[in-house]
């Protein structure tokens, strides 16, 4: 009788582990994209690192800061944080919140002045010239609030800090000489009339800008009109225009000389005056007639 067969069924083979060449290996950065990593690595160090751009960063932000909540308001730590700086790198580059506060007038002036230069108003004629500067002085604070907000901070300090600037009054000299100039040449051509102080103008038409915007809320609340409304500023800058023009008029000189002491009126305010022979009295009026 034969051996029965044995049942192989049975004796399955146990499954086999794949090679290690089937297990998908890890996965790797190419050459070329770590190439480029390192690129843009290099490349914000390089940004982070510029000396130029730090600064200015930190100067934005301290502006925003200041024009915001005033010198005493501002803090250190919001205005590195805004610009993405460190506190060390503020004061290496500015050495403590009272120079940063400094650096920051100095670049506000240095910016307004440098904007007046590109209105070339000495290659224009002398009225010309002069409406310019009033509509450009108005249209700056219009769209520069901040810079009213910074000048109003430091005159609470009584301008301690521009006191010690020798940027600002340097900056400042030629800008009045130009102004200066202007009126000569308006006066030469019999436009402008004589003697008239540029800074005492200056003064006057940044005044007419300044005290209506930095007090717009009140005006606008005292008075029952939005002075803040389009047409109302629109007349206010013809207004300033009209005003400072007709201010530099040229006047006539009219004597009104009396030979005894009998009282005369003046041309500027019809006022009595007692005038004798010895001293004869000279009054002006503008042209036409008008007092």
């Amino acid at each position: 009788m034969a051996p029965a067969a044995a049942d192989k069924s049975v004796a399955a083979p146990a499954k086999r582990v794949p090679p290690a060449t089937h297990v998908a290996p890890a996965t790797r950065v190419p050459r070329t994209s770590r190439a480029g990593g390192a690129a843009l690595a290099g490349e914000s160090a390089k940004v982070t690192r510029d000396p130029e751009q730090t600064r200015g960063r930190i100067l934005e932000a301290a502006k925003a800061e200041f024009a915001r909540v005033g010198l005493g308001g501002a803090r250190v730590d919001r205005i590195a944080q805004e610009a993405g700086a460190n506190k060390r790198m503020l004061y290496y580059y500015f050495g403590n919140k009272e120079d940063l506060f400094l650096a920051v007038l100095e670049a506000a002036y240095a910016h307004i002045r440098s904007a007046e230069k590109g209105l070339h108003l000495d290659e224009v004629d002398p009225p010309e010239a002069i409406r310019r500067l009033v509509a450009f002085t108005w249209t700056y604070y219009l769209e520069h609030p901040e810079f009213l907000n910074l000048l109003n901070s430091e005159n609470l300090h009584q301008a301690r800090h521009l006191k010690e600037s020798a940027k600002v009054r340097t900056m400042h000299s030629p800008f009045i000489a130009m102004i200066g100039q202007i009126l000569e040449r308006g006066a030469a051509a019999g436009t402008f009339r004589q003697g008239v102080d540029p800074i005492q103008l200056y003064i006057s038409i940044a005044g007419l800008a300044y005290f209506y915007l930095g007090n717009n809320y009140t005006l606008s609340a005292i008075f029952g009109r939005d002075l803040k409304a389009p047409k109302a500023k629109a007349e206010r800058l013809a207004h300033m225009t009209e005003m400072v023009l007709g201010y530099l008029e040229p006047r006539a000189a009219v004597p009104l000389a009396a030979s005894s002491g009998a009282p005369v009126a003046t041309a500027s305010s019809g006022a009595l005056a007692t005038t004798s022979s010895a001293a004869p009295v000279t009054a002006y009026a503008a042209p036409g007639g008008a007092a």
